[in-house]
């Protein structure tokens, strides 16, 4: 039976368990050795990294043509307006390719979010805004991108769920067996 490992990744941490300098790995985090990431995130992203020893699953979670959904909180800078979400909602050309349509709405901080270890850059004449942002593809810094060419630039990128599972109940660093079914 393939194992699942849900992971609250913490801010820094690189999405890789093989050594990089002076920059904590996953390695740190999960003792468990033959489990990869099915997909990642960046280090200066937060939340849910899936891990697996089944390559046929990792497959399954991490290519975007499976379209399994992710969710992220998005903390942007600046207020979204109409124009903005519609963009995102359409899908966003990114040069290299156009964005599937996003689903994507204005909330206020998620509740039970963790403090940012070192805190996000305050700007008092800038208003930040929280959004929920779900798509189902995941490429490169896609969701930072994104909200970029939106005009709303990415403070805070915390991903909440992958397909069925979410990070509910881990904190930042903690870890915990999931069923492995899709």
């Amino acid at each position: 039976m393939p194992r699942l490992i849900l992971l609250n990744k913490p801010y820094g941490v690189l999405c890789q368990f093989s050594p990089s300098g002076e920059r904590p790995t996953l390695a740190r985090l999960v003792p468990v050795p033959g489990v990869y990431p099915a997909g990642r995130l960046d280090a200066d992203s937060e939340g849910l990294v899936v891990l697996t020893d089944d390559g046929r699953l990792q497959a399954r979670i991490a290519d975007p043509r499976h379209k399994l959904e992710k969710g992220y909180w998005v903390q942007v800078e600046g207020v979204p307006g109409p124009q903005a979400l519609e963009a995102l909602r359409r899908g966003v050309d990114l040069g290299e390719f156009v964005t599937r349509p996003a689903h994507v709405e204005v909330i206020g901080e998620p509740a039970g979010l963790w403090p940012r270890d070192p805190p996000i850059r305050e700007r008092r004449a800038i208003p930040t805004a929280w959004l929920d942002l779900r798509i189902r593809e995941g490429r490169n810094r896609q969701v930072r991108r994104m909200t970029a060419r939106a005009g709303l630039p990415t403070l805070r990128l915390v991903r909440y769920r992958v397909g069925p599972w979410s990070l509910e109940g881990l904190v930042p660093g903690q870890w915990r067996q999931a069923p492995a079914r899709l």
